[in-house]
């Protein structure tokens, strides 16, 4: 809290901050306020009061947000500001911890737009509820008021991030663009939700938003390093060192020269590779199973008419639609391989930018079809046998690379959140890169081209 108020009282002291927040805080909510009424009384010349109706709620969230968008401007000074203002080496020299600076500028960044946010959603409700008589539910202004909140504390935590591990504030802006692309995207969904009337689905958002505020917060107490942030003056890229440690991480080979035969290689550089990652093997496997039953549970929900299944000729013209996408014969071996390589590979890609989750929500989908799909043949009278027959055999081997395949992808995703001591972000983070590459050439591969054999077979 020392932090914290030393921090917000320099930031009230400085009008170049001050002044836009309050401009937005007091000048926007009349603007949405006009316009709101404004469209309030056109609609309804048409009788379309519902999109008046929806456009008020919108505007309620987009005032909030405005303001709290300043909390990412100072947040990504926090750091890398004071660096360059020569005022970090005090700072870092007082007798509190690591976890209690990073979370007092953290606050620091957050409390003066989010004061804002409030005001200027008070002003908005004042305005609008005197201009066109409407006020929100109780439930709805909780709603909008958790989201600012929860969207500003996850800018910032993205934003400290980035001025803790960057060395100038032009660098630091021009990084700025991975939180501010993802936030965008993120109010065009609201706004769809918002004009949708569909609230009960914010409630889900705040959830996800404050997992992943508690991810950042965790990554970036665990990568603050205070001689670091002193010590680097230049951000270096070498892109050929990092490759070249890459190639002989994948390698593996003994650094004092010592031959091993190709079986031992593989039993202590394969599954020794498989041991690291058993908590994210576990994650994978708990959720494609989740996936299974979650599609089970849906296919009474979402019921396809038995009939579709008791057509005439459905099983022949099951196999003529196989033949004509191409999934027969021995290009069709290849073509399976290459889907299922593209998928996982694809999963891998975007694991990086997702701490891995993204991967475990594609693998999650063809479990979901399975069980959704088979369970609809069960509920149409045909034989669980026949469905699960039609699977089982090459899913016996494509299951266990998928998994592996995932598993790999989350701990490349995961690398940052769990750095050991004495190496670097980096130095993790391509380390969990050599052992997918050598898990993927020697076993993954392998194992999904025999599946898709099999699958011919």
């Amino acid at each position: 809290m020392i932090i914290t108020r030393r921090e917000v009282r320099d930031m009230l002291r400085d009008w170049r901050i001050i002044a836009p927040i309050i401009l937005l805080t007091v000048i926007f909510p009349f603007l949405a306020n006009w316009g709101a009424g404004r469209m309030t009384r056109w609609v309804g010349q048409y009788d379309a009061e519902i999109v008046g109706d929806r456009l008020i709620p919108f505007l309620l969230m987009i005032v909030g947000f405005f303001p709290i968008s300043f909390s990412l401007i100072i947040a990504l000074e926090s750091f890398v500001g004071e660096k360059e203002r020569r005022s970090l080496e005090p700072l870092l020299s007082t007798p509190v911890t690591d976890t209690q600076l990073y979370i007092g500028k953290m606050l620091s960044s957050t409390v003066p737009p989010l004061v804002g946010s409030l005001l200027g959603i008070a002003v908005y409700l004042v305005g609008v509820y005197i201009n066109v008589d409407w006020k929100p539910s109780l439930l709805l202004l909780a709603q909008i008021v958790l989201l600012n909140v929860i969207q500003a504390l996850v800018m910032v935590s993205g934003a400290v991030v980035v001025s803790s591990q960057t060395t100038s504030v032009r660098a630091a802006n021009l990084l700025a663009s991975f939180i501010i692309i993802p936030m965008a995207f993120l109010i065009q969904a609201e706004a769809l939700i918002m004009f949708w009337a569909n609230y009960s689905a914010l409630w889900w958002i705040m959830l996800g938003l404050a997992v992943l505020n508690v991810v950042l917060v965790r990554m970036g107490i665990r990568i603050f390093n205070r001689e670091e942030l002193l010590g680097n003056e230049i951000d270096e890229l070498n892109l050929g060192a990092t490759f070249k440690r890459w190639y002989k991480l994948t390698l593996a080979r003994k650094e004092d020269g010592t031959h091993r035969s190709a079986w031992r290689w593989y039993r202590e550089e394969v599954f020794g590779a498989i041991g690291r990652m058993k908590g994210a093997v576990l994650v994978v496997t708990i959720a494609l199973i989740a996936g299974l039953f979650l599609g089970i549970r849906y296919s009474r929900v979402y019921a396809i008419p038995g009939e579709v299944f008791h057509t005439d000729q459905w099983y022949e013209r099951f196999q003529e639609a196989l033949t004509l996408t191409g999934f027969v014969g021995a290009k069709g071996v290849l073509r399976v391989a290459f889907q299922n390589v593209r998928a996982l590979f694809l999963a891998s890609l975007l694991a990086v930018f997702s701490f891995g989750t993204l991967a475990i929500l594609i693998l999650m989908v063809p479990l979901g079809l399975v069980g959704y799909l088979g369970s609809q043949m069960v509920l149409a009278g045909i034989n669980p046998l026949v469905p699960w027959a039609s699977i089982l055999p090459h899913s016996i081997l494509e299951l266990p690379a998928a998994v592996l395949a995932g598993a790999a992808a989350v701990r490349i995703g995961a690398s940052v959140l769990t750095t050991q001591d004495g190496k670097t972000v980096g130095q993790g983070w391509v380390e969990a890169l050599a052992d997918a590459t050598r898990l993927w050439v020697t076993l993954i591969l392998p194992v999904l081209l025999l599946a898709a054999i099999v699958r011919r077979l």
